[in-house]
């Protein structure tokens, strides 16, 4: 109990990751045509909709290793006090974050933009707090 106590904004900013890339990830594999269909319209006046089906894959993985390291990191750090796991969710994280960046930006979507700000703000504080 000493250790959750000790470690808990470590603790619940990597719950906080969990949650966010979960829930994509279960979005993902629950309505993969339809996340297709929403990002080809999204996307439809840009270079971008040939290359949906293959990007939307790597952000797939790129979300399960980030959801993967981040709950490795959760029992690393309450068995061992080690955050080895927990700053690799964090630098997948912040990558994720970055291709839906440019993504949002390529789209012209200023507002999209603006909102993965915050998520960013969170992932590389986050980073900052496991080196």
């Amino acid at each position: 109990m000493k250790t959750i106590l000790n470690h808990s904004a470590e603790l619940l900013i990597l719950i906080f990751l969990i949650i966010t890339f979960l829930m994509s990830v279960i979005d993902k594999l629950t309505d993969w045509k339809g996340n297709i269909t929403f990002l080809k319209s999204h996307f439809a006046n840009t270079f971008v909709p040939p290359l949906i089906p293959i990007t939307l894959l790597i952000i797939l993985i790129l979300e399960i290793l980030t959801t993967v390291f981040c709950s490795l990191g959760i029992f690393e750090i309450i068995t061992q006090k080690n955050t080895n796991f927990s700053l690799l969710g964090s630098i997948f994280s912040c990558l994720v974050l970055f291709l839906f960046l440019i993504g949002q930006r390529i789209a012209k979507d200023f507002d999209g933009a603006r909102n993965i700000t915050i998520y960013f703000i969170v992932s590389i504080f986050a980073v900052f707090l496991f080196q």
